[in-house]
């Protein structure tokens, strides 16, 4: 395959795909005022478009790129990503039709102060994420939650989601058992604990103003005043979810969990007629999340080939080429991960890619395994929580029923995650040990 590499011809499928989708919702939007304007275009027919403009412009046989589509779309992370789809559409949709969601909602509103929800909304997400690993399992599970708080009380749907998504991504970059931790230190030989101690140090900073913000925007006032009834039993399938995942179960496992408890209360309690209108409300979750489902599998393939006729590696090499000091490697570390999140939309993937070159890079300056991995982490997480197409942008708003533009002004904390590290940078914060000639550590 060496002899078709083509990198900068490579990266025309994404060029192709990320001018159709944004380029189309920003006419809709600022030029013809549409309602929805992203939603207008469905982004799987621009991910489509660019398949069809890279098969037809790179070289080899049509069966060979199609092999290497497949590849992709085969991915385990791609997998893994639609399964998580599918499993939070149907928990999302089988609890909301017996009752969860209305219960869970009016038990939070009726004891927790207004100003409180929104710092309240972000901090458990924080927790949930860090002791699980995943910002989608997060999302998945919390966003219903955080969408009928919103609803009720007036704060702000879009609000919500932003603290959400802003909780989830705290401990995607944070937790000890996140894919992108775990790659992050792999790649550049650190350690996991110190690595989280690097990073905890820039993060919380960020985490600490964004709950001082979100305490400002949810308003002043009481105990929310009204009739918010709730039966406790309805609440439970949510707490299987989060306490099953905290203990360390899979997520797809308490996922299944919470779908089954959540239809064996909606049977008893009657709001669920018989087993196959469970399975018809499994089914529609499924369905709800098509488009992402279809957009995830597109973009895995268009990614796949960019990648193996040398487009992503053109694009990480090309940033190596102009460092001269550490400052500005961690500067190039930065934007290296930056450009790998945003071509492919995955962050766990980004740090694979750009891990190789980014070790050399640090090893070359004297910047710490410990430090590359934590800027590597953090600029990953902070554009998956930003781009528009990215996977925990569009559950959120798939579950939600906002477009990904009206969340993305509402995303704090990864706006103050990026300015944190960015400083960090700049004065050389956290201090740390050095790293010898040797190469080792020294106090």
């Amino acid at each position: 395959m060496e002899k078709n590499k083509q990198p900068v011809l490579a990266l025309l499928p994404l060029i192709v795909f990320l001018t159709i989708f944004l380029g189309t919702g920003f006419y809709l939007h600022y030029v013809k005022q549409a309602e929805f304007a992203f939603y207008q275009l469905p982004a799987p027919v621009a991910a489509l478009a660019g398949l069809i403009v890279g098969v037809l412009v790179l070289k080899g046989s049509l069966s060979e790129k199609v092999d290497i589509l497949v590849r992709g779309i085969g991915n385990p992370n791609i997998i893994i990503m639609c399964l998580i789809f599918i499993m939070a559409g149907a928990f999302a949709n089988v609890s909301k039709a017996m009752g969860g969601v209305e219960s869970t909602v009016n038990l939070g509103v009726s004891i927790i102060p207004v100003q409180l929800l929104l710092p309240g909304i972000f901090i458990i997400s924080c927790f949930i994420s860090t002791a699980i690993g995943t910002s989608m399992g997060t999302i998945a599970a919390i966003m219903p939650i955080a969408a009928g708080i919103a609803d009720k009380t007036g704060i702000g749907m879009a609000l919500a989601v932003g603290a959400v998504v802003g909780g989830a991504m705290f401990g995607d970059n944070l937790s000890m058992i996140s894919d992108t931790t775990i790659a992050a230190t792999r790649t550049q030989g650190a350690e996991m604990n110190d690595k989280f101690k690097m990073n905890f140090f820039i993060a919380l900073p960020a985490a600490i103003i964004t709950i001082i913000f979100l305490a400002f925007a949810g308003g002043t006032g009481g105990v929310i005043e009204g009739d918010y009834s709730y039966q406790l039993i309805k609440v439970v399938p949510y707490l299987l979810v989060l306490v099953l995942a905290l203990l360390g179960l899979n997520v797809f496992a308490a996922l299944t969990i919470g779908i089954l408890s959540s239809g064996v209360i909606g049977l008893i309690g009657g709001e669920i007629a018989n087993l196959l209108a469970f399975a018809q409300l499994i089914y529609e979750g499924f369905l709800s999340m098509q488009e992402i489902f279809l957009l995830s599998f597109l973009t895995g393939g268009l990614v796949e080939l960019t990648r193996e006729y040398g487009g992503l590696d053109y694009l990480l090499q090309f940033i190596s080429s102009k460092i001269k000091t550490k400052k500005g490697a961690e500067f190039g570390l930065a934007g290296l991960i930056s450009l790998a999140d945003i071509a492919t939309a995955n962050n766990t993937v980004a740090i694979v890619l750009a891990g190789p070159i980014a070790k050399e890079i640090s090893e070359k300056h004297g910047i710490e395994p410990k430090r590359s991995a934590s800027i590597l982490d953090i600029f990953s997480c902070v554009w998956q929580g930003i781009i528009p197409y990215g996977a925990q942008i569009l559950l959120a708003g798939s579950l939600a029923n906002l477009s990904p533009f009206a969340i993305i002004p509402n995303l704090w904390y990864q706006f103050l995650l990026a300015g944190a590290a960015l400083v960090a940078i700049v004065i050389g914060f956290p201090k740390s040990a050095g790293i010898t000639a040797s190469g080792k550590i020294s106090s």
